[in-house]
């Protein structure tokens, strides 16, 4: 955390490359959507000089032409790199999203990324969003120092929200969280608002006036001691206890002063641990200046405070059939190991892979393999196949300029790795590796859509299929018992983006149409029936008639064939026929046109000729023989069920146990799990939990989150069942 001020020379209009780990930090910009991460990123760029001013780029283009900038009146949904440069060292900034439903984007930057910087709005305070995401990067152990942004905000109070924090994040020790800086203020206008001018550094003493545009050095007065020196002798007990020198805080309490150095040392290694969060501030530039307000002090934080990729702890690596590979760290020279963490498509220069480099050395027209991730289950391909890598590149704005070389640590964008999708493992064609995959959240918020039109119909298959490619968060399904094409979200955001990306990026138009869930029918009592096919039309007749008795199984049992013939009533050779058509017609159902199951249908008698009758005759008795059981008796729609976890603050979960009640769950019980949350279990059918994702949000402000699991079928209520046979009747 020292004092200097400088961008490396000519950083503008130019890619970065690093030639080794040491001299690369990896920074993902996280926060609750609204807090200032967008605008920060930008902040930092105009301060490193890698923009000529706030937004734009030499050479015409502009920082708002990333993919995420671009929407900032819409929604920020993806995650963007911003690689600048500082002192010498290449600063890769991720930005993400921070909209709950894009928290796939945010898993991913924090994959890519060493530190953090957790950016909150001191105007909107923390919330249960901000507690959410704070949690994401809590569960990786990423270290991470927060920015306090909107200073400039009216009643906006960097020391409260300083307070707050520690109060929100550090749970187990409040003095892990505290400030680097103090904000320096102007005179009040009428309102009462005090704007920030400057920051005041509690290690090194020393003032940052910003007033006249230029980031001016000076000695605290007199008057301003006593104010920092409260908040310094904090500071410095705070990093002491986080000293793994035992015998430092003894010394320091006997009155020694320690050295700054020591402390930046300490300092460094308990952020790089993760046991301690600095706090920073962040505020406009005063008058048009190049720097924002604290943009220096946070370069400096992330060049001289931030770990290297160096110090990362490398994810785990098999070989291809899973034997494990211990490799060295981030090794340049070792064995090819990267991966994809955003797969984005462009529209002239088609397919560009995000890759993070773990080990070895990425570069141009090198030939990689690909190893796939496991996620066929959404959609997505298992891969195992040898790729050529296009250019290596770098974004500036709407261009990527070139670099020769990827080193283990470092970010790079691939063109044309055409069957490489996110998630995916690079490594070496002669040495092929998997890198076990970070956890992707579970879409549960289904979106069953159709093509608008003929020509839509024959590009849907190719445009999804590039669609989840992109985005390992999103679930394809090909319901075969309703028909629908199904893409499971994240969320009401998500799906919208993915409609929008489906039109927009691959020219698909879709029409969205009522999720149907997968309804059973099933028997309520025994019945028999008898299935007579019998035709005579010249040459070979058709002739089969078989007696069948269908009697309810338990929940769960399927479809049972029991074949009780005696004295060859129906050669033996025609009984599988009967089973077949048995089956086929209880795929179809006897009732609504929902599969039959949990039956036992037993073959009591039939008759058979000794020309006329067949397989294909016997089948369709056996068809017939089943719906005519079916046609004097009641019949039972059975309904999906799942049991639903939800974890939730204890705040919300009277309202939770309440909507889940009224949305027919039966309530299995609670559990404290710690940290002021519940878990609360309970069976729900499915067809009551179509749209949870967006009403428990809703209900617990952005506070909970759920996981489902189908558990069986079992009888709809006759008045639920009734409004169900309604509702399909219309819709057909």
């Amino acid at each position: 955390m020292g004092d200097k001020a400088q961008a490396h020379p000519g950083a503008a209009g130019r890619a970065v490359a690093a030639d080794h780990p040491a001299s690369i930090r990896n920074v993902v910009l996280v926060g609750p959507s609204g807090s200032g991460k967008t605008t920060l990123v930008e902040a930092l760029a105009l301060t490193a000089g890698a923009v000529n001013r706030a937004g734009r780029v030499e050479d015409g283009g502009s920082l708002s032409d990333y993919d995420e900038i671009e929407h900032r009146q819409q929604r920020s949904v993806q995650l963007s790199l911003v690689p600048v440069e500082w002192n010498g060292i290449k600063i890769n900034l991720l930005d993400t999203p921070g909209y709950a439903d894009f928290v796939g984007e945010l898993r991913a930057g924090l994959r890519a990324a060493d530190a953090a910087l957790f950016v909150v709005s001191a105007s909107d305070g923390v919330n249960g969003s901000t507690r959410m995401v704070w949690e994401e990067c809590a569960a990786v152990g990423m270290p991470r120092a927060i920015v306090v942004t909107h200073l400039e905000a009216a009643r906006a109070d960097f020391e409260e929200m300083t307070r707050v924090c520690a109060e929100a994040f550090g749970a187990d020790d409040p003095d892990a969280v505290l400030p680097l800086y103090l904000p320096l203020y102007g005179p009040r206008s009428s309102d009462g608002h005090a704007p920030v001018t400057g920051l005041a550094g509690l290690l090194t003493q020393k003032l940052f006036d910003y007033s006249t545009g230029e980031r001016k050095e000076s000695e605290p007065g007199k008057e301003q001691l006593p104010w920092l020196e409260e908040a310094r002798n904090r500071l410095i007990e705070g990093i002491i206890s986080e000293s793994e020198d035992e015998l430092l805080m003894d010394r320091y309490l006997g009155g020694e002063q320690i050295d700054v150095k020591t402390l930046v040392g300490d300092l460094e290694r308990a952020v790089a641990r993760g046991t301690f969060f600095p706090v920073l501030a962040a505020a406009p530039a005063v008058d048009g200046a190049r720097q924002g307000i604290g943009t220096v002090e946070l370069l400096e934080l992330i060049t001289g405070g931030f770990p290297t990729p160096l110090e990362r702890e490398m994810p785990a690596v098999t070989t291809i059939d899973g034997k494990p590979r211990a490799l060295k760290p981030c090794d340049p020279g070792g064995p090819l190991v990267a991966e994809v963490v955003k797969t984005s498509s462009d529209p002239y220069v088609g397919r560009i892979s995000l890759v993070r480099v773990f080990s070895g050395t990425l570069r141009p027209d090198q030939t990689v393999h690909v190893s796939g991730h496991g996620l066929t289950d959404r959609g997505h391909e298992d891969h195992d196949v040898d790729e050529r890598v296009g250019a290596l590149t770098m974004p500036f704005g709407k261009q990527q300029r070139p670099v020769p070389h990827a080193v283990a640590g470092d970010l790079a964008c691939v063109a044309k790795l055409n069957r490489a999708e996110t998630g995916d493992t690079l490594s070496a064609k002669d040495d092929p590796l998997l890198m076990e995959p970070w956890q992707m959240p579970e879409p549960l918020l289904p979106l069953a859509i159709r093509a608008h039109s003929k020509p839509d119909e024959d590009k849907l298959s190719q445009g999804l299929a590039r669609l989840v490619a992109e985005d390992p968060t999103m679930r394809l399904e090909q319901n075969q018992d309703t028909h629908q094409v199904v893409l499971w979200c994240l969320g009401e955001a998500h799906a919208d983006v993915a409609l929008e990306r489906l039109r927009s990026r691959y020219g698909v138009q879709v029409d969205v149409v009522p999720h149907r869930v997968a309804l059973r029918e099933t028997f309520a009592q025994r019945s028999t029936g008898r299935g007579r096919h019998v035709k005579q039309s010249g040459g070979h007749g058709q002739y089969a008639i078989c007696e069948i008795e269908v009697e309810p199984l338990p929940g769960g049992s399927g479809i049972e064939f029991v074949d009780k013939v005696v004295g060859g009533a129906v050669p033996r050779q025609y009984i599988p026929s009967v089973e077949k058509g048995i089956r086929a017609q209880a795929a179809k159902g006897v009732a609504a046109g929902h599969p039959l199951t949990d039956v036992r249908v037993t073959l009591l008698d039939g008759k058979a000729h000794s020309v006329d009758s067949s397989d294909a005759a016997f089948q369709t008795a056996g068809a017939l023989a089943l719906r005519e059981a079916a046609a004097d008796v009641r019949i039972h729609l059975l309904e999906p069920v799942a049991e639903v976890t939800v974890l939730v603050g204890d705040d919300y979960v009277g309202p939770v146990m309440s909507d889940l009640s009224g949305r027919r769950g039966r309530l299995l019980g609670t559990e404290q799990v710690g940290n002021g949350r519940t878990l609360v279990r309970a069976e729900v059918p499915e067809i009551e939990i179509d749209r949870y994702a967006i009403d428990l949000r809703s209900l617990s402000h952005g506070t909970a989150r759920f996981d489902r699991r189908y558990v069986r079928h079992e009888p709809m209520p006759p008045q639920v069942a009734e409004r169900v046979r309604q509702q399909e009747r219309e819709a057909s």
